[in-house]
């Protein structure tokens, strides 16, 4: 065999002994090759969450309208959840709103608190949001949940008796 060839075999096999028995890592997925906006996580700033395009809508909304009582803090300052009785919900309280379902949820940001056996505080947006804006709220709200929403495995009645 002529040296050349010799040595272009040689290295053939050196590079194809190189990659045996070693593990081909399979890269992540990163996080926000897909997400359209990021929230810290209000009681870890160190942990975020990725929102998609729907829960990012529902984040503007949010900031917009529902932040000044569903929050502790607003980008303002201080919110005014503390002066209200009975005190709202925080949004990514997940102990108290993970158990109600979508239907409900959306009743009560459409129809107001008063409909629903809630507090009369809480106005009706039924007209100053689509149904798709109050859907991305929810979105929203599910997304930052703490501890984390779980999706029923079947969906229930469309409307809770709650």
């Amino acid at each position: 065999m002529k040296p050349r060839r010799l040595c272009l075999l040689l290295a053939v096999l050196a590079l194809a002994l190189s990659g045996c028995g070693t593990k081909k890592s399979t890269a992540q997925p990163d996080p926000l090759l897909h997400a359209y906006d990021v929230e810290p996580d209000w009681s870890n700033p160190d942990h975020l969450f990725y929102l998609n395009y729907q829960q990012a809508q529902g984040k503007r909304i949010f900031y917009d309208k529902c932040v000044w009582c569903h929050a502790d803090s607003t980008p303002a300052g201080p919110s005014n959840r503390s002066n209200l009785n009975p005190m709202p919900a925080l949004a990514n309280d997940g102990s108290a709103l993970n158990s109600l379902s979508d239907d409900y949820l959306r009743n009560i940001i459409t129809l107001g608190g008063s409909a629903v056996s809630k507090s009369a505080m809480m106005p009706p947006y039924g007209k100053t949001l689509t149904q798709d804006e109050i859907q991305a709220v929810i979105a929203f709200m599910r997304a930052i949940a703490q501890p984390p929403y779980q999706p029923p495995a079947r969906p229930g009645p469309q409307y809770s008796t709650r």
